[in-house]
């Protein structure tokens, strides 16, 4: 008799222990980095063949927006540019005449100053010659100051060109990091606008889970540190994977309400996140817990 009592309390011991180690230290909900891309542009969608569900690498295209008017706008652009360089070229032009003018008159008035010296020539030929290069020379001054303002328009002309282009590169849209689509916004033939939304992709690869830590727990946590992370595995139980602590607040917050454990509720908690790399099994939204 003895005996099996001795048998069913250390089972029930047993027991105590195995539910004791098998409870959870934190509870909470995987998250997956999402990133919803928006059009950076106006116009009509020409091509947007992604599907929900498909994978997409960082840099590739997801949709193709309609260039036809920043292409006609970047021609007249082109076309305005043109006539500031001819102008500029004008002017070089006749600064290239004035100056052969002045090299000319030099070469008179070195010639009069030798017929001044021999009497050969008045003061009055002289003060005319080196008056006139005086005025060519400020003629060139004044070519050169409408060059400068004529280079400015040019400069204006180049900007709204570079800015055309930039809009032209930003009219393919591109996925800025490696995931999953989980949503569209759009299709092809309807016409977008800048800001709008046109699809959400979540980085599956890597999944977080939010977990909630009470006072007393969380001063033996810290970032980096390695833990056991457990989610359902229908009948047969819980199923464990390995994960990393990245996060952990520094400031209490009262419990949330999506998060519940089957002890008593505690008031103030702290944040925790944990990475979990995905096998693929793991979705946002799913419950899972953390035992640290």
């Amino acid at each position: 008799m003895k005996t099996s009592l001795l048998i069913m309390s250390a089972a029930v011991l047993l027991t105590g222990c195995r539910d004791k180690t098998a409870e959870a230290d934190a509870y909470g909900n995987f998250e997956a980095t999402e990133v919803i891309i928006s059009s950076e542009t106006n116009g009509r969608i020409l091509q947007f063949d992604r599907i929900e569900g498909s994978q997409i690498g960082k840099g590739d295209v997801i949709a193709l927006i309609d260039t036809t008017l920043q292409h006609l706008q970047a021609s007249e652009i082109d076309a305005g540019m043109n006539s500031v360089r001819t102008r500029i070229n004008s002017i070089n032009a006749q600064n290239d005449i004035l100056n052969q003018q002045i090299e000319n008159q030099n070469v008179n008035i070195d010639r009069i100053e030798k017929m001044l010296k021999d009497g050969a020539a008045t003061r009055k030929q002289y003060d005319d010659l080196t008056g006139q290069v005086a005025v060519l020379k400020k003629q060139i001054a004044a070519n050169n100051t409408q060059k400068v303002s004529t280079a400015s328009e040019l400069a204006v002309y180049e900007s709204k060109k570079a800015t055309l282009n930039e809009q032209i590169v930003r009219s393919c849209v591109r996925s800025p990091l490696n995931g999953t689509i989980i949503e569209k916004y759009s299709e092809a033939g309807e016409v977008t606008a800048q800001g709008k939304p046109l699809v959400k992709i979540a980085d599956l690869s890597i999944i977080k889970l939010k977990v909630y830590v009470s006072g007393a727990e969380i001063g033996r946590i810290k970032t980096g540190q390695q833990c056991t992370v457990r989610i359902d595995d229908g009948k047969k139980g819980y199923r464990n994977l390995s994960g990393t602590i990245s996060y952990v607040s520094d400031k209490a917050e009262f419990t949330p309400k999506i998060i519940q454990t089957k002890e008593e509720r505690v008031t103030l908690v702290y944040a925790v996140n944990i990475n979990v790399i995905n096998d693929g099994s793991l979705k946002s939204g799913m419950p899972g817990e953390a035992i640290f």
